[in-house]
């Protein structure tokens, strides 16, 4: 048996009578019903010290995505969000004028402990009216940011502070509540950690947010009315510019998504089988699950996916849509530019379009590897870029030596940017 299986195994301790009565190939796929979990320590029995996690839980990491800074009042954890005009890229070379908090598309990302008192204070500086809707969260009424409903909309230059404490733990997030709002990139994180880590426990936990967005050539303002979409982003960059997720072989991943646009989005692991461990109202408390490596995150849905990294390589993690697996897609390539394709060629003897194929081109592959060259890509293949567009990226899992080299090359690049 593989040190990398057994190792997965060792994670799952409590059904271990039930996984040595299965066939050894099929040891990848159990996964421990909540209801047996393995013995661990006792939750804090007051609140988590500001600035700490519970036992055994790990800080989540959104690529390309900064986290929300915070500081505390009276031991209340206090936000301040700005909601603003925010000019991003999503590949080197297209920029969008996009809507966005603290200057980030998406929103930088909210990190809490269940149990905490948090106040979030929020300016609206955009041209018009705002409410700030915290998806998922069970608060008071007046907290909700129903616009008319729950609250008056927050004018333009105007603030309003929201205050309540968090009961729950999961993948949660933040977003306005204007429908066209939402399609300008106003959307966050809002992750509650649990008071002591679920179990088996992860080794590292990701989080990405699902954005569409219709922008016709040569214009940087996003059609929020449109109902067909050509840019898709994971955490407001399109493949290749997306930050691939590094992990070591043998550790046990946790992948958290958010969908909010137009589209649900069929996102598709490669080289791995994993669980769908929790939803937009939390851990999946259910001893029925299935491996797949496909999941459909809908409109408005968060969906956890965890899975155990034995397969070493670089594995894309993408949308199945095909429209979704490409950038600029508008009407302008494939069938609708191949006019051409009937034209007589020079000394063509017979038919017109004698030797052609209709349809063609259809498909592009353009290698950027420099363009997008980061810490995190170092050892890639070469050409690995061309393959990857729209709402793609990768996971990478690494072996030690290699992990190490890169988390190096990470901290000699923050040491030079601080030195600027």
């Amino acid at each position: 048996m593989q040190p990398s299986r057994r190792s997965f195994l060792r994670g799952l301790a409590s059904v271990a009578g039930a996984a040595t009565a299965a066939p050894q190939a099929h040891a990848q796929h159990v996964h421990e019903p909540p209801a047996r979990a393995a013995a661990r320590p006792a939750a804090p029995a007051g609140p988590i010290p500001p600035g700490e996690l519970g036992p055994g839980v790990i800080p989540v990491a959104s690529p390309d995505v900064p986290d929300m800074p915070w500081r505390v009042e009276n031991g209340v954890k206090v936000f301040d969000i700005t909601v603003e005009h925010v000019r991003t890229a999503f590949i080197p070379g297209r920029v969008v004028d996009a809507w966005g908090f603290n200057g980030s598309v998406p929103g930088p990302t909210i990190q809490v402990n269940e149990g905490d008192r948090v106040r979030l204070i929020v300016e609206n500086r955009l041209p018009e009216p705002f409410s700030m809707h915290w998806h998922g969260l069970e608060i008071p009424n007046d907290m909700d940011g129903m616009p008319g409903i729950s609250q008056d909309l927050i004018a333009p230059g105007g603030t309003f502070t929201y205050e309540f404490t968090v009961r729950q733990n999961g993948t949660f997030f933040y977003h306005s509540h204007m429908a066209m709002q939402e399609m300008m990139g106003l959307i966050g994180f809002f992750i509650i950690h649990p008071r002591q880590a679920h179990t088996p426990r992860v080794d590292r936990d990701f989080a990405l947010v699902l954005q569409g967005w219709a922008l016709l050539p040569n214009n940087t303002v996003p059609n929020s009315l449109a109902m067909e979409f050509n840019w898709l982003t994971l955490n407001g960059k399109a493949g290749p510019a997306t930050t691939p997720m590094l992990c070591k072989r043998g550790e046990r991943v946790r992948i958290r998504l958010v969908n909010l646009g137009m589209d649900h989005h069929p996102v598709h692991l490669h080289g791995h089988q994993f669980y769908v461990t929790g939803s937009e109202g939390g851990r999946i408390r259910t001893t029925a699950v299935e491996p797949a490596n496909t999941v459909l995150v809908g409109v408005a849905q968060a969906r956890d996916i965890e899975f155990v990294a034995d397969n070493p390589g670089d594995w894309h993690l993408h949308c199945h849509l095909p429209h979704h697996m490409m950038n600029q897609m508008v009407s302008m390539v494939g069938p609708l530019m191949t006019s051409h394709a009937n034209m007589a060629q020079p000394a063509a003897t017979s038919a017109p379009n004698a030797g052609m194929f209709p349809g063609y081109p259809q498909d592009m592959f353009m290698v950027m590897d420099d363009l997008v060259a980061k810490p995190e890509t170092f050892g890639m293949r070469r050409g690995w870029s061309g393959g990857t567009m729209g709402m793609m990226t990768v996971v990478r899992v690494l072996e030690p030596e290699l992990f190490d080299r890169i988390q190096a090359l990470k901290a000699e690049q923050a040491q030079q940017a601080g030195a600027r």
